[in-house]
């Protein structure tokens, strides 16, 4: 239109965008023929593939890290196909270097490239649902009293290095909804493997009897817990137990990871009541089967079998890897 002569305020109502848009357009990619030295050519030719070639270059050396997942489509594939299997950014560049695929982008790349207007649509599948890192506040447990109990402080530093010690903890129904069902989770230590289990109350009896049916599963050498009421009758587990410092719930950071991650499929206001015993199991299976950096980018399933953790394989696990 251009070279036929139309007048810029003609384009721009042509293309429905600001006359603005289009001066800015011409003067950032035509070519510029210089006559002398510093005195540019205003009526310089606008050519529509030199316009797209200035821009493609202009992008090339941005900060844009996107623009290589969106030129390669097996890469793109590989990311979103990750994504939907709630895999993080990190987890996703690890495992594809694990896996020697012939592409590759870094958790940076990943994460610009959701930043991007053709990658933020895929931001719902990340654990925040969004690009950006948010602040947490933490609560502090309450105080209660344990029988016989033994200190963080006491518990072999073996443990560190042997596989088979768990941590343990609880998480309630919002206090908005009134329920009062609960989930008992364990996490083995250096696997990151998680079990759960529906208890109908917060008693200590139903804890301790949620401990012992995943014994049944999993070899347990140990647990940690916390101060928290529910874990009066730790003796009647039927393993040794540890307890933090009270108020000091970092010290045991896989379960509450753990519980963090679970706290994506089951929100803190749910009501755990209404929450099935299949969905708990199935968010189980979904995060044991989830690559981690920790662990080499390899699943926490796969260090399990590796190491001859399970007394029996558990229900659903084979169908899901396959």
């Amino acid at each position: 239109m251009r070279d036929e002569g139309t007048k810029q305020e003609e384009i721009a109502k042509i293309l429905k965008v600001d006359p603005s848009t289009i001066s800015r357009e011409i003067t950032r990619n035509r070519r510029k023929y210089r006559k002398k030295k510093n005195i540019k050519n205003r009526n310089a030719r606008y050519e529509a593939s030199a316009a797209h070639h200035k821009a493609y270059v202009r992008r090339k050396y941005a900060k844009y890290q996107g623009k290589k997942i969106n030129e390669n489509d097996d890469l793109k594939k590989y990311i979103v196909k990750g994504l939907k299997k709630h895999w993080g950014p990190d987890e996703i560049s690890g495992r594809m270097k694990l896996e020697k695929k012939s592409f590759y982008a870094s958790k940076t790349a990943v994460y610009e490239w959701l930043r991007t207007a053709r990658g933020s649509r895929f931001c719902r599948y990340l654990c925040s649902k969004r690009y950006y890192a948010k602040k947490r506040k933490t609560k502090k447990p309450a105080k209660s009293m344990i029988p016989n109990r033994i200190s963080i402080h006491d518990r072999p530093a073996s443990t560190e290095m042997e596989y088979g010690h768990y941590e343990a903890d609880t998480f309630v129904s919002g206090r908005i909804t009134g329920g009062k069902a609960a989930v008992s989770v364990a996490v083995e230590r250096r696997a990151d493997y998680i079990k759960m289990k529906k208890i109908r109350r917060m008693k200590p009896k139903l804890f301790a009897a949620a401990i012992r049916c995943m014994q049944k599963i999993v070899i347990m050498k140990s647990a940690t817990l916390d101060n928290g009421l529910e874990n009066r009758d730790h003796e009647t587990i039927g393993t040794k137990t540890f307890f933090c410092d009270p108020y000091s719930s970092w010290q045991k950071p896989h379960v509450e990871n753990a519980i963090r991650l679970v706290r994506r499929f089951i929100p803190k206001r749910s009501d755990i009541d209404k929450v099935p015993e299949t969905k708990i199991a199935r968010v189980a299976r979904i995060l044991n089967h989830k690559p981690r950096k920790s662990l080499g980018y390899k699943t926490p399933y796969e260090i399990m079998v590796e190491q001859k953790l399970f007394i029996k394989m558990p229900f659903g696990e084979i169908a899901l890897r396959g």
